[in-house]
């Protein structure tokens, strides 16, 4: 057994780093957080502000085994990430395997080199408890802000909400942009392009230098320019430079990744991780772009390699934000001389950060700026070309330009011809077109990051998981906005003839972009009228703010806890008891047909709309909205198409066909079988025709596929993905497996994998009672219901094996049971004021809401 125990984060870097340090170490992973606050109940002394941590239950027995290999080593090396939370992790290591200052020593490096590990190895230092310490800040706050305002939202808004510090900023980002889109009133201006040419017949294009605001005003230029002459009235030729971007920080990473690679923020913290733990890139959580004079050098080297003393500027950057966490560097490759590695996915991202920061060295681009004017003295505006030309590429040889989303889409410079003052110039044609202003283009991932950073909102670490709880709590999702149409004219002058027309403009749609839900503005709505503070984007900043004094030491962090807290619960008492309920309700008109109020609003099973009053004598009647639509501007005519659903059409092959909408949206009930309708298509619009190629779609979907001891095997797509089915048996199949071309000896291979699991799933099972003894990951446990609980250990203190619990009888199980939920088995009584109400409610539902809309299929 070696003297030395070194503990990472993850096995993937336990790995790598026991190459470097040989038999005299022995590496082991801590998977992460060892502990943390439980799950379930604050977790947290609110008189003291002290957490109650515990070991989660998948990690006691890793803990153990920490446990075991830490009592034969002489010395314990704490090697997690050098930020705040990797400090923290390393103080609950120490904390629960009982290190003392003699027996531990802490290590950090920003890169998993030989170099960088032995020469932390050399420079050892102790925990430092003011990092610890800004960690535990941030997690006890908002595990505060969390579990108090997160029932207020159950009570006020909907059962099973949540709000969080930094996520309900995100979404109140997301939200003041759809409104402010929403309420945008685009103005119209006509714009002037010209082509002409030169003697050598060689095209310009040019703009108008000024727009027109009325149609008249366009026109009128139009005629004015028929029979004008013009000329080149002045050509200005002036030098300029393009400088390199600074190497990546975490925000300017995701974002790059996400505009040249595609990539979402999860898939680049993921690869980036894996770059970072096989050794090739330093550590990849950082808002720093400083670069080590080793780094520096090294970049330089390759670039006189590769490109020649020209291209060669070494230069270091400071980090503009004054609150940049700990003196991590940027991120960058750990060895320039690795250009590409073998994995194709992680190979994109590892050359994007290879040539950002070799570019980040380069010499500055040259380039050669022309304006043209174009025009006559008669006429009251002038036309103005513009072109550039590189002279010499310096860093772009290296990483070329990107356009980002808020670059005008029109400013194409191009390469002009050679042209002199005086020179006459023929018009090929001039058109005046009809343009819009635009609103604020809605947040891209990228842009959501960029944003959040620019408001020093959150860390590095916690932009990827923010977004993804944003999106998993469904208050934000992705979904496809179709575009409008409408009107725009457009006149064009050629060869001395006006000629005017009206065209179809698409406006407004869009794609890959954030977009609030129903449910994610009510919430929004709400905890601004509430909790003003805690969604205020500086008061958000600040709280970072003081978790850098924390960490620098210069702030208690309990002291910090206790100015927050006497603030905060106050105004929690305050709101639970107040505040009025939220629905996000709009009155949208009079119905018609019944002369009662159609309201659009939050209701039990989301956004819908209703028909009548609660209290009114015939019950109200309700619809719920489709994908696409929203409380906030659906219209009283949209509203009322909606309880057009369900409809019947004619019956098929003997079977009655219906259109309706559920929680799964819209779908096709042939018979007893639920076919969801395709995403974008109005279910109203579904004929007898298109109801019929949607059945048989699904009837081509779900034919045999093979069969298996006598049996059809089928196959589908999931919320899981790619599926087969065995009589009642579900088997996900990997992607190894060509989904599309399955054989026979597949198939059989992973039923066969499926029914065996399934064997030794089960160590009993009483399927009446709803309990089971299972075999787990972790060992066995007892399920009751959908509920997991543990199986007590014997009276000797040690557990039970599985031949012991094969004889082990029903009571006995059921008495452990009841030990961990003493109402286990209490039967549950309704309350009969509330059947009919509910009832009723549940009944009116079920016309749109279909527990069949499964997602396997």
């Amino acid at each position: 057994m070696s003297k030395n125990l070194v503990i990472v984060e993850s096995p993937a870097k336990a790995k790598t780093i026991q190459k470097y340090l040989g038999k005299d170490f022995e590496v082991k992973s801590s998977f992460g957080h060892i502990r943390d606050l439980p799950k379930k109940g604050m977790g947290i002394d609110l008189s003291s502000f002290t957490p109650d941590y515990e070991v989660s239950a998948d990690k006691k027995k890793l803990v153990a085994e920490l446990k075991a290999v830490v009592k034969k080593a002489e010395m314990v090396w704490l090697a997690s990430d050098e930020d705040r939370e990797g400090e923290a992790i390393a103080w609950h290591l120490a904390e629960e395997l009982k290190l003392k200052p003699s027996n531990r020593k802490r290590i950090v490096f920003h890169e998993i080199t030989k170099n960088a590990i032995l020469k932390a190895i050399e420079n050892p230092r102790d925990i430092d408890q003011n990092l610890v310490n800004a960690q535990q800040a941030r997690r006890v706050l908002d595990r505060i802000v969390g579990f108090e305002m997160s029932p207020v939202l159950w009570k006020k808004v909907k059962p099973g909400l949540s709000a969080g510090r930094v996520q309900s900023v995100a979404v109140r980002l997301i939200v003041e942009r759809e409104k402010e889109i929403r309420h945008f009133k685009p103005t119209a201006s006509f714009k002037v392009d010209a082509v002409f040419l030169n003697d050598g017949k060689q095209e310009i294009a040019a703009k108008l230098k000024k727009d027109f605001s009325k149609e008249a005003d366009a026109e009128n230029f139009l005629e004015q320019a028929k029979n004008t002459e013009f000329k080149v009235l002045n050509v200005e030729t002036k030098p300029g430079t393009r400088s390199a971007s600074a190497p990546f920080t975490t925000s300017t990473l995701q974002q790059e990744a996400s505009s040249r690679l595609g990539y979402n923020v999860t898939t680049t913290m993921r690869l980036a991780q894996r770059l970072y733990e096989e050794g090739f890139i330093t550590y990849m959580r950082t808002d720093s772009v400083n670069l080590s004079q080793e780094a520096i050098n090294g970049a330089k080297a390759q670039i006189l390699s590769d490109y020649g003393a020209d291209y060669s500027q070494p230069r270091n950057y400071t980090t503009k934000s004054a609150s940049a966490q700990e003196a991590h560097e940027a991120i960058r490759p750990t060895d320039f001389g690795v250009k590409t590695i073998g994995d194709a996915q992680l190979s994109k991202l590892y050359q994007l950060i290879y040539r950002r920061t070799l570019a980040s060295q380069m010499s500055n681009a040259k380039i050669e700026k022309t304006v043209i004017e174009i025009g006559n003295p008669s006429l009251p505006q002038h036309f103005e070309a513009q072109g550039e030309v590189i002279v010499f590429d310096g860093f772009l040889k290296a990483y070329g330009i990107v356009k980002t989303e808020e670059d005008d889409e029109e400013n194409n410079e191009k390469l002009l011809p050679k042209v002199k003052i005086g020179e006459v110039l023929d018009y090929k044609k001039i058109t005046a077109s009809e343009k819009f202003t635009k609103p604020s283009a809605r947040y891209t991932e990228a842009g959501l990051v960029r944003k959040l950073e620019e408001l020093g909102i959150g860390r590095p670490s916690t932009y990827a998981p923010t977004i993804q709880t944003i999106q998993n709590r469904e208050y934000v999702d992705k979904r496809e906005i179709e575009p409008q149409t409408r009107e725009v004219v457009r006149i064009s002058l050629t060869k001395g003839a006006i000629k005017k027309e009206v065209l179809d403009e698409k406006f407004g749609g869009d794609k890959n972009k954030f977009v609030p839900t129903d449910i994610g503005e009510v919430v929004n709505d709400f905890l601004i009228d509430n909790f003003q503070e805690i969604l205020d984007y500086g008061f958000t900043a600040r709280v970072e703010g003081s978790f850098d004094e924390i960490a620098d030491g210069s702030e208690d962090w309990k002291k910090m806890m206790t100015d927050f807290y006497s603030k905060f619960h106050p105004r929690i008492e305050d709101v639970e008891e107040n505040a009025e309920r939220a629905t996000g309700e709009r009155i949208l008109g009079i119905d018609p047909k019944s002369g009662k109020q159609v309201h659009a609003r939050i209701g039990r099973f989301g956004p819908m709309i209703q028909i009548g009053e609660q209290d009114d004598e015939e019950k109200p009647i309700f619809a719920s909205l489709l994908s696409g639509q929203n409380i906030a501007t659906i219209s009283l005519e949209e509203a009322l198409e909606l309880f057009k659903l369900p409809f019947e059409l004619n019956e098929y092959e003997g079977r009655t066909v219906a259109i309706g909408v559920g929680r799964f949206g819209p779908y096709v009930k042939w018979g007893e079988t639920y076919i969801s309708i395709p995403k974008g298509e109005d279910p109203l619009s579904v004929d007898q025709d298109r109801a019929e190629e949607i059945i048989k779609e699904k009837q081509k979907a779900d034919a045999p596929i093979a069969s298996y001891k006598g049996e059809p095997v089928t196959k589908g797509t999931g919320r899981f993905g790619p599926f087969i089915k065995y009589k009642s048996i579900y088997v996900n199949v990997p992607k190894k497996y060509d989904f599309n071309n399955l054989s026979q000896s597949d198939i059989v291979e992973l039923i066969d994998a499926k029914l065996e699991k399934e064997a030794n799933r089960y160590i009993q099972q009483w399927e009446d009672e709803k309990i089971a003894l299972e075999n787990g990951r972790w060992g066995p446990f007892i399920k009751f219901g959908k509920t997991n609980l543990k199986i007590p250990k014997r009276a000797d203190g040690e557990k039970y094996d599985a031949e012991e619990l094969k004889q082990m009888d029903l009571e006995t199980v059921k008495a452990w049971i009841k030990e961990q939920d003493p109402k286990a088995f209490e039967t549950k009584k309704k309350a009969p004021a509330k059947k009919t109400a509910a009832k009723k409610t549940t009944t009116a539902k079920k016309t749109t809401t279909t527990k069949k809309a499964s997602p396997k299929k």
